[in-house]
């Protein structure tokens, strides 16, 4: 796992398939998304590694239950004592509860998705036992202020997180920047692309400065032009 600094309160951690980030207040931190099964140790080491105890993350905020963002959770939580957030909707998949519905692929996508699992680790998932549903307009506790946003298409219950205090979003697979490029673009193996367009839409409207995105670069510059030019995308 990789951890980049972004902003003097604000690291992003890389894992072989996937990102998380870590944000920092003065007193606690705040996880956004966790990482694939097995990360919550290398995220708690990672903490230390910082100066910071793993009992320091309060919360770990789940942009939605796919197992790249939400698999280390159960982990860190039991590590750390952090309470676990996701949309009500997405919810009952992140506590194993009910098993999740799988994307509806477009046929280009169905290699890109074999060759991102063949990077997941397999193993027995360790879900966290609660978990707290949030949902549009809820307003959490860090970053000045972090509004959550209802951004639905990836899956029903995805979210997103503006830091208007900040200008930071966190889009979580809502959209993405290319390996290749770097561009910016709609997310991918989604459950309903019309829907997630939209989403993509709501984001662009926001006065966000950096953007953080589940997968690929984050923009740390004029973030809002860049996102109203995804929305253009194909």
């Amino acid at each position: 796992m990789d951890v980049i600094a972004l902003l003097p309160r604000l690291h992003l951690l890389r894992f072989p398939v996937g990102q998380a980030y870590l944000w920092r207040d003065d007193d606690e931190l705040t996880l956004i998304d966790a990482g694939a099964l097995g990360a919550g140790r290398a995220i708690a080491q990672a903490v230390t590694a910082l100066g910071r105890a793993p009992e320091d993350v309060r919360r770990i905020v789940l942009t939605h239950f796919h197992e790249d963002h939400a698999g280390g959770a159960g982990e860190l939580a039991a590590l750390s004592g952090a309470e676990v957030l996701a949309h009500q909707l997405d919810a009952p998949f992140v506590i194993g509860e009910l098993p999740g519905p799988p994307p509806r692929f477009e046929e280009w996508e169905l290699p890109v998705h074999a060759e991102a699992a063949r990077h997941l680790p397999k193993g027995t998932p360790f879900p966290p036992a609660v978990v707290t549903g949030l949902s549009d307009g809820d307003v959490l506790d860090f970053g000045g202020g972090a509004r959550v946003l209802h951004v639905p298409g990836h899956t029903d219950g995805s979210i997103a997180l503006f830091l208007p205090a900040e200008g930071v979003l966190f889009t979580g697979d809502t959209v993405a920047a290319s390996p290749v490029d770097g561009s910016v673009m709609p997310g991918v193996f989604n459950l309903d692309r019309p829907r997630l367009l939209a989403s993509v839409g709501r984001l662009a409207e926001l006065d966000a400065e950096v953007a953080c995105f589940g997968h690929g670069d984050p923009v740390m510059g004029d973030a809002a032009a860049v996102l109203r030019s995804a929305t253009a995308a194909p």
